[in-house]
This record gives C-alpha cells, sequence and structure tokens, in this order.
C-alpha cells in the first residue's frame, strides 16, 4: 500500500517516467537504486544535493521524486525548530522534547545496552520532528579538563568511548535516522577552533584520536559524519584529504556522506577534492551581516559546477559525492521502514531517568552518609543557584526546548517534603553567549549569608552547585577560564563546612574540577548532567531507591597543571599562533597519570556504591596467545553487602616490556554486572593480539611484540582487585 500510494503521488507530480525506476523501490538493493538515481541526474541536479538549501536542509531532487535531507542538532535531543534562513527560533508550540543526559553521563553509566535504549529513544523524536540526520553523538577524546564541549563527548579513553557510541549509533539507524558523528577530528578544544592547526604525533593519532571514530564506522555501521572547524597538516577538517579520503574512506571503507560543521567549508577545491560531500552553514550561517549570499554561492555549488563543466575536476568526484548523498536519503527520508517516532513519551523520559541513575557518580561517602534517610534529619538544608536552575538551556548548538524539567529541588521535596529548605548561596546569571545578567555585589553577599545562617538550624545540608551551560563554562565556542568552580562556590562550600559537618557536595557539569573542600565535607556525587529528569535521577540516588553505579570516564585530577596539556605552557594549550602542540603524545587522561605517577582526585573508572563488591581470582583460559588465537579472562564478582547493586568490572592490559614506551596499563574491557546481596557472577573478557599492540612510526602500522603481558582486573583503573600474566608467542603457543 505504502508503495503503491507513493507511486500514485509521483505520477500526480509528474515524476515517473515509462522506464522502470529501481530508485523508487525501497525493496531494490541499495546500490541499485544509488546507481540508478545516478543516471537519471544532471550535472546541475548532482551538485544541487552537495550542500545545503536552508540552516538545516539540503535538497533532493523533485523532478524525479528524491526528497531532501532534514536535520537538527542533538546528541541530548532534538534542537528547537529554527527559521528557514537565520538562526531565530521559529517559536513553534509543538517542538517542546525530552533533554536526554549528556553523553558524558551516558559514558559514565558504563552500561551498552543503556546505550542502545538511549539511541533508540533520542531517534524517535528526531523521526517524530521529520529529521533524518541527527548531529551526534560524539566521540572526541577528553585532552584537558577545560573543553567548553565536554560534556558532549564520551570521556578520556578511545575504548570506552567508541564502545558506548556504537550501541547508541547501531539503535539509532535501525530507526532510519542517520548518526552523523562529531568532530572528526582533534576538536579539543573551543578556542580558536575556527583555525588552529593541531600538531600530534601519528601514534597518538592512532591510538588515541582516531579509534572511536573508527569503531563507529567499522562496527557501528555509521551513516554520516561530521567535520571538524580545526586544521590538521596545515588543512581544515572539513576538506583534508588526508583525513577524509586517506583514512576515513579508503582505509576504513566509510560509504556515507561527510558533512561540513556550519562554516566550516573554506575552498572550492579543498572540499571538491579533500572528501566533503555535504557542505552546510557557509557564510549564509548566521556569522556574517551579508544577507545577499545565496545556497548557490556556496563552495559546493556554482562554483564546483563550473569546474566540472570545464573539465577541472573530474566527473567521477561529482559522482562519488551526489552518490554518498543519495545513499544517506535512500537510508533516511525515503527508507520506507524509517519509524513514525513519538515525541515526549513515557518510555523516553523512563529512558532519560534511568541513564541519568546508571551515569551518576558516588565519588566520596564518609561515613556512610548516604543515602540519606529521612528520620534521621529534622531539617535539610538544599543550597545552590543549580537546585533551581533549567540545564537543558545554554551549551550552544545542543541547547533543547523542553516540555518539563524536574529541578533538583522539586525532585527532592517529592521525596522529603516539609524537611526540605532552600537557600540559593550564590547566583550564575543566565546562560547567554558572552554576556549574563549579573546581581549586584550586595545582593550575592546577602545570597550567601542567607546560605549560611540557615546553615546554622540544619541537620543536613545538600549542596547543588558544579557548572553550567553559561558562556565560558560547558558551552560551545568558548572553553572554562580556569579549573576551579567558579562563582565563589569554593569559598560558600569551605564556610558551609565550618557551620555544619554533615554536606553533601552535588555537582553538574562535563567537566572534572578542583576540589580544595573535598575533606572538609562528608560526600561528593557527581552528576553530570541528566536532562528533564534530573531531580527525579537525583533524588532516587540520594534517597538509597536506586544504588548508584556510574563510573568516571574522565580523570579528576587534584590540579590543574596535574594534567599534561598543561606542562608544554602555551604550545600546549591553547596554542601560539595558531599552532597548538600534543606534546604529551598518547599519555592523555590516566595514561599520564599512572604512567607518570601522578596521584589524582579520583581516577578514572572510579565511582562508589551503596553495597560491596569482593573479587575472586582472575584464571586465564590458557597461558599464552599465537597471532591467531585469544584468551580469556574469567573472574567471580560477589555482592558481599546489604542491598543489591551494578558494578563495572575493567579489564586493563599492560606489556612487561616493550621497544617502545607504552603505558602501565590500557583499559581493554569492561562489564556491568547486576548482583543482588550475596550473589555471584562469572564475568569474562576475551583478550586478542590487537589489544596487546601499539601504533608503531617507523613501520606504520599496528604491531603486538613477542613477549610477558599482564591482565589487571580492576574496580577503578587504580583499584586493581586481580592480576594474571600470560605470554604473547607468534607463530604458536609454548
Amino acid at each position: 500500500m505504502k508503495k503503491q500510494l507513493m507511486a500514485v503521488l509521483l505520477l500526480a507530480a509528474g515524476a515517473l517516467t515509462t522506464s522502470a525506476q529501481v530508485y523508487l523501490d525501497p525493496k531494490a538493493p541499495l546500490e541499485e537504486r544509488v546507481k540508478d538515481a545516478l543516471s537519471r541526474m544532471t550535472v546541475h541536479e548532482k551538485v544541487s544535493i552537495l550542500h545545503a538549501q536552508s540552516k538545516f536542509s539540503s535538497p533532493g531532487v523533485p523532478r524525479l521524486g528524491i526528497r531532501q535531507l532534514n536535520m537538527a542538532d542533538g546528541p541530548h535531543g532534538v534542537r528547537e525548530e529554527i527559521e528557514w534562513n537565520s538562526w531565530s527560533a521559529a517559536k513553534w508550540n509543538n517542538d517542546s522534547v525530552v533533554a536526554f543526559p549528556s553523553l558524558t553521563c551516558l559514558a559514565a553509566s558504563w552500561n551498552r545496552d543503556l546505550s542502545r535504549c538511549y539511541g533508540d529513544a533520542v531517534s524517535e523524536e528526531f523521526a517524530f520532528r521529520g529529521k533524518d540526520i541527527m548531529l551526534g553523538p560524539g566521540t572526541t577524546i577528553a585532552r584537558m579538563p577545560l573543553n567548553g564541549r565536554s560534556f558532549e563527548y564520551m570521556g578520556e579513553d578511545p575504548y570506552l568511548a567508541g564502545e558506548m557510541a556504537v550501541p547508541y549509533i547501531q539503535a539509532a539507524q535501525a530507526n532510519g535516522v542517520a548518526c552523523c558523528l562529531k568532530h572528526f577530528f582533534l576538536n579539543n578544544q573551543e578556542i580558536d577552533r575556527f583555525g588552529v592547526n593541531v600538531n600530534v604525533s601519528e601514534r597518538a593519532i592512532n591510538e588515541i584520536y582516531l579509534p572511536a571514530f573508527e569503531k563507529a564506522v567499522r562496527q557501528g555501521g555509521l551513516w554520516t559524519i561530521m567535520g571538524s572547524y580545526n586544521k590538521w597538516l596545515g588543512e581544515w577538517c572539513c576538506e583534508n584529504d588526508s583525513l577524509l579520503n586517506g583514512i576515513l574512506k579508503k582505509r576504513w571503507g566509510f560509504d556515507g556522506a561527510v558533512v561540513s560543521d556550519w562554516g566550516g567549508t573554506h575552498t572550492t577545491m579543498g572540499a571538491a577534492l579533500g572528501g566533503l560531500d555535504l557542505e552546510m552553514g557557509t557564510d549564509t550561517d548566521g556569522k556574517t551581516k551579508d544577507k545577499s549570499k545565496g545556497y548557490n554561492t556556496y563552495r559546493l555549488a556554482d562554483a564546483f559546477e563550473k569546474l566540472i563543466n570545464e573539465g577541472r575536476i573530474p566527473m567521477s568526484v561529482l559522482d562519488d559525492k551526489a552518490s554518498r548523498v543519495l545513499r544517506t536519503i535512500f537510508r533516511t527520508s525515503m527508507n520506507e521502514d524509517k519509524v513514525i517516532g513519538s515525541q515526549c513519551s513515557d518510555a523516553h523520559y523512563d529512558v532519560c531517568r534511568r541513564v541519568g541513575e546508571e551515569g551518576i557518580v558516588l565519588l566520596q561517602n564518609r561515613g556512610n552518609i548516604l543515602p540519606i534517610d529521612a528520620s534521621r534529619y529534622g531539617r535539610i538544608l538544599v543550597v545552590g543557584d543549580n537546585a533551581v536552575r533549567n540545564m537543558s538551556e545554554g551549551g550552544g548548538s545542543s541547547e533543547l526546548k523542553t516540555k518539563f524539567d524536574i529541578s533538583p529541588l522539586d525532585g527532592l521535596r517529592a521525596v522529603y517534603g516539609d524537611k526540605i529548605d532552600f537557600a540559593r548561596g550564590y547566583y550564575a546569571g543566565r546562560p547567554h553567549y558572552g554576556r549574563a545578567d549579573k546581581l549586584s555585589a550586595d545582593s550575592l553577599e546577602r545570597l550567601r549569608n542567607e546560605a549560611l545562617e540557615k546553615a546554622k538550624s540544619a541537620d543536613l545540608i545538600i549542596f547543588i552547585g558544579g557548572m553550567n551551560k553559561n558562556f565560558r563554562q560547558d558551552c560551545e565556542n568558548n572553553d572554562r577560564e580556569n579549573y576551579d568552580l567558579s562563582y565563589g562556590q569554593n569559598k560558600l562550600i569551605a564556610d558551609l563546612a565550618k557551620v555544619q559537618k554533615n554536606i553533601v557536595v552535588v555537582t553538574f557539569g562535563g567537566n572534572p574540577y578542583a576540589m580544595p573542600w573535598a575533606k572538609d565535607v562528608r560526600s561528593i556525587l557527581h552528576c553530570w548532567y541528566l536532562g528533564s529528569m534530573s531531580g527525579k535521577s537525583l533524588a532516587g540516588v540520594l534517597s538509597g531507591e536506586v544504588n548508584p553505579s556510574g563510573k568516571l570516564p574522565v580523570t579528576f585530577a587534584v590540579r590543574q597543571e596535574d594534567y599534561p596539556c598543561f606542562k608544554f605552557g602555551k604550545e600546549g594549550y591553547p596554542g601560539v599562533d595558531k599552532q597548538v602542540y600534543y606534546k604529551e603524545g598518547i599519555y592523555v587522561g590516566y595514561r599520564w597519570f599512572d604512567t607518570k605517577g601522578v596521584k589524582p582526585q579520583f581516577p578514572f573508572g572510579h565511582g562508589l556504591s551503596y553495597t560491596t563488591f569482593k573479587y575472586g581470582k582472575p584464571t586465564l583460559s590458557a597461558a599464552s596467545m599465537s597471532e591467531n588465537g585469544t584468551l580469556t579472562v574469567t573472574v567471580n564478582i560477589t555482592n558481599t553487602g546489604r542491598r543489591a547493586g551494578k558494578e563495572v568490572a575493567q579489564l586493563y592490559i599492560g606489556d612487561d616490556k616493550s621497544t617502545v614506551d607504552r603505558p602501565v596499563k590500557e583499559l581493554k574491557g569492561f562489564e556491568k554486572v547486576s548482583l543482588n546481596p550475596g550473589e555471584t557472577k562469572a564475568v569474562s573478557f576475551t583478550i586478542t593480539p590487537a589489544d596487546l599492540s601499539f601504533y608503531s612510526e617507523n613501520e606504520h602500522r599496528w604491531v603486538a611484540e613477542p613477549g610477558t603481558f599482564r591482565a589487571y582486573v580492576c574496580a577503578s583503573e587504580t583499584d586493581v582487585r586481580g592480576m594474571a600474566v600470560f605470554d604473547y608467542v607468534p607463530g604458536g603457543a609454548r
């Protein structure tokens, strides 16, 4: 019926001819549809589908009944509708959505199944809004703790980021919505993002900055990918032949479309030959006041068509680009199996809540003050701007217009009722680019004094602060100014601790931060951004209805200067004369802290529970492994406490002796296991030769050297619960 109806509509539009049109047959093989459609298109039609026709759409071919592509910002929900040719809101009354937790929160869950649920739910909202491409998720590595967009990414480790991105992508694309993975690549800072050239070693590129993207392409079956603004090898990443053609398309076999970031395309020849397929946002992206420029002035528009017609660029280049865009159209907007979707459904809010609950990380819990038993406290004082702030607002392109958001304060009041009192304590202003409403010094002092006065009669203080999505916080187009919490929070927490020792500190934010007051407070939870169900998720964990199970996807250092990127002055960050140098090489995040002996505040993979877990001794399936073999590491984990809980068992591999410098150990596996009190389950990890490899700059390939390796089974990167030794013997096990 669908197929017949489509044919009738296209006949009415004069789109069908007498010849069989394979491209309109949704049951025909994809490549046959692409080939057939391409053969019927004029040069102008092929060129026209390679660039935008509005802020967030690109044209189809009306003559042939080929539909346009509609896209929207993600990855945490569908951005509110934007006017056709401006950045102003369209002011629809039906574009309010669920704000899902930030991707840092998803990564902190270490739960692949939950990532699949996330991708399924968020893509249903995109489909319902008529979107074909979701601009997300993101797997840019957290190189340094000030990046304004870290909350959109999945942490500092490429294995974790890749493992968490794949099920998200698979689930979303199964619904007929293309994921546009971003930002490819080396977009590790927002300062100077439009022109900085990143200088980084070949080894670091292959071991740290490419693997998550590669896994998304090879295992996730990614349909589109977004180039980043910055340069690599002196060329912009949106028109970088070595990156887009050499690595992405030839080495990895990517068959989808490369989409430019908005305003990320600079030259016609670069875009034509550098691997870009779909150009968005050039000149008409709102960054200029000149509204006279039309979409035909894009680099892949009239200027590109002229070069094709003059024979200065081969027709094969155009056909390849058009084929990739057609492939995307047939996978999405002309996919008869694309879901209708839904928006703001109970099921979506449930996924939002569950991701939030599993992503919250309990960092510290002295005296087991958590969970909060209401019968132990007469008066609970909540202090902090983030207790009442809508954190779906702000942040740049990921800002969301929500149907509702449950604030932390409302979530706590729903559980503890009139025991809850509130004092704001500080005020952070509103989330606008480069400006914020500010209170007078007197007004800010009154907020502080009110909180300190109320603290004197409180039995428990819950401080709810951290970062937000204001400019120079967690926000696109700029980075944080320093590693400290802003708005005088450090002093306020320290002063509250002098009044009341029972303090629980709850922080939001996409980055780690300094905690000079950590020894003075009882408990610390980090929540990232929890989305529309923020208050519900937080109250569930604080009350004990939910046992926390999140683990850090980034290292929390004691001081900003402990991170390696700050060891090399401005050359290391933010750069000098538009050049930034990644002199730390592969030693990013925990690899630096562990190998160089720098003690973190809280290590990568750390996260506490309200119960306890005992690890048995790891066992190996064999004592050695050949280049064609695998090994299995098995460990029993027992819940030795009184509450049901979930534990993330982490496998790290270390090389005893190597011809090159290597980290002490690197993450190569993880499993999240749910255990009732007293229950034991066996967790197994498979080790392959690839897990033992490093990238050789001499041979320009991955190398696994023979020798002795160690398999570390850990509860965090520094909490080693067991270790097993094995040999790698190419040519056969001995």
